[in-house]
């Protein structure tokens, strides 16, 4: 996918056409590389968000987590600005990358010989 401005502003298009409904891909290509998927593809969260939030969004990250300079890009208070960082995260899904054990996946590890009787007494009653 090209990423000149026409794009851009066609992906948003489509964003504001569908009003917050999901859009489904059914075909994504690179036709540089003269590849093609088709299936049905979801877009991802971050892509979801309106052209107006991701833009927060970028804005937030190229000031490293800022919100004194989010404040003064935006000319808005401290609490506006952690305002809509609330709410642009309560649209994002957390995905764990590092999730606690199960009970049988710390058993598992104990009979395997990787943890030790109390290393495995300690992640089961984390669980807890």
């Amino acid at each position: 996918m090209n990423s000149s401005p026409k794009r851009a502003s066609d992906w948003q298009d489509l964003l504001r056409i569908a009003q917050g409904s999901p859009i489904l891909i059914e075909r994504v290509s690179i036709p540089e590389k003269g590849i093609a998927v088709e299936g049905q593809f979801t877009l991802p969260e971050l892509a979801r968000l309106t052209l107006e939030d991701q833009v927060f969004v970028v804005a937030f990250l190229r000031s490293h987590g800022s919100i004194k300079e989010m404040e003064q890009t935006f000319g808005v208070s401290y609490p506006t600005i952690k305002a809509r960082l609330n709410r642009i995260s309560g649209q994002l899904q957390f995905i764990e990358t590092n999730p606690s054990p199960s009970r049988a996946e710390v058993l598992e590890r104990l009979n395997a010989g990787e943890i030790t009787a109390d290393e495995a007494i300690r992640a089961l009653e984390a669980l807890k």
